[in-house]
């Protein structure tokens, strides 16, 4: 989310084809896989397109931008629907927020719009697809409120059928995440303002919302991301306003979280000020990774007690600035990093067996970068 008050501040590739040459070229290209660059357009400094495409490189991490897709502004965050046919962003603007569907169906590297819908509310920061392909669920941040909109057959996105307005006790509502948990069965929304999570059932033939837990973290924590283990019996919920990381059992079958161990993102010793932004687990769900801004770094954990306990692992420099989302590529030696007030896309060498992540090994320019996502 853009940054108000104390918090500071939120074309396809088919040149690539005509810039290779040979056969050795056209296996090189084969190599390549694609990622999608949001960034905020209309308030960034300097501000971003949008939506951009780049190539990216296996062997060295490297990302190659290919073009950009107009029409999607202040993409500050994207999903990509169970069927990889689609892809979503949304359009973090006030007053009126919007979500924007893309077909990727025919090639990846060239997303057409198909449609856009209003969310409801202001300042949309974060949305994700039901794992039915039914749903968008979107949280705007503005009003705190969740909101959730049909999916048509071909990925186009329908009117609004439910919204839910969160209310905080200390402070604002602001809702900044909402998922699926990892059995389709709830869907979970994090509140930055109310610090809080809520679990909430929903009806599969109307979109409708039901609220079944809400689970009150310390005042003041700001709980900004959470991410599931693999295995599907815990969540790690990320801290924004404590630099801290709350491990939570859950219940799947009763959709409900206990909190246990909370773990800061620096390691000891007093934070500077710094504002956690992203929390990620690796596919084998033997490490967690979470950004740090402010202190420009991305924090590693060691998973233990098969989900349920963390330690702590060290910090790397990100090689930029305000990291503000980050993810593995595809085959998991590479983790990239937006570093939103550096205006770059930074990428840092991972070993898969320990974890550890080295310097930066490359960046890209993006202004106002936002997101990272990999087709």
């Amino acid at each position: 989310m853009k940054h108000l008050g104390r918090r500071e501040v939120l074309r396809g590739m088919g040149s690539v084809g005509g810039m290779m040459l040979g056969g050795a070229a056209c296996k090189a290209a084969a190599t390549l896989s694609t990622a999608y660059l949001g960034s905020f357009s209309s308030s960034g400094r300097p501000r971003g397109q949008g939506l951009e495409i780049a190539a990216a490189a296996p062997a060295t991490g490297r990302l190659t931008i290919t073009g950009a897709v107009a029409s999607v502004p202040d993409a500050s965050f994207l999903a990509i629907s169970p069927d990889r046919r689609t892809l979503y962003a949304v359009n973090e603007r006030q007053p009126r927020g919007t979500v924007t569907a893309l077909d990727i169906s025919a090639d990846p590297r060239r997303p057409s719009v198909l449609n856009t819908q209003p969310t409801g509310s202001a300042g949309p920061t974060h949305l994700s697809v039901h794992p039915s392909g039914r749903y968008l669920l979107t949280a705007n941040y503005t009003d705190g409120t969740v909101a959730v909109l049909p999916l048509s057959a071909d990925g186009r996105i329908g009117p609004l059928a439910d919204i839910a307005r969160h209310k905080g006790e200390t402070r604002t509502a602001h809702a900044h995440q909402v998922i699926a948990d990892p059995s389709g069965q709830w869907v979970v929304a994090v509140d930055l303002g109310a610090d809080a999570v809520y679990v909430y059932g929903l009806d599969p033939a109307t979109g409708r919302l039901t609220l079944h837990q809400q689970l009150m973290l310390p005042a003041g924590s700001g709980p900004r991301h959470l991410a599931f283990h693999p295995g599907g019996r815990h969540a790690y919920i990320l801290g924004e306003l404590r630099s801290e990381i709350t491990v939570a059992a859950w219940d799947a079958a009763a959709g409900r979280f206990t909190p246990s161990q909370v773990i800061g993102t620096l390691g000891e010793g007093p934070p500077p000020r710094n504002f956690p932004a992203e929390i990620q687990v690796s596919p084998d769900g033997r490490f967690v990774y979470a950004s740090n801004r402010g202190a420009d770094s991305i924090a590693m954990f060691r998973v233990e007690a098969s989900g349920g306990a963390l330690t702590f692992g060290g910090t790397t420099p990100t090689g930029g600035a305000w990291p503000r989302h980050f993810t593995l590529d595809p085959s998991g030696r590479w983790l990239h990093v937006a570093n939103q007030n550096a205006n770059i896309v930074t990428w840092l060498p991972r070993d898969p067996d320990t974890g550890q992540l080295g310097r930066a090994a490359g960046s890209v320019a993006v202004n106002s970068v936002a997101m990272v996502l990999f087709a």
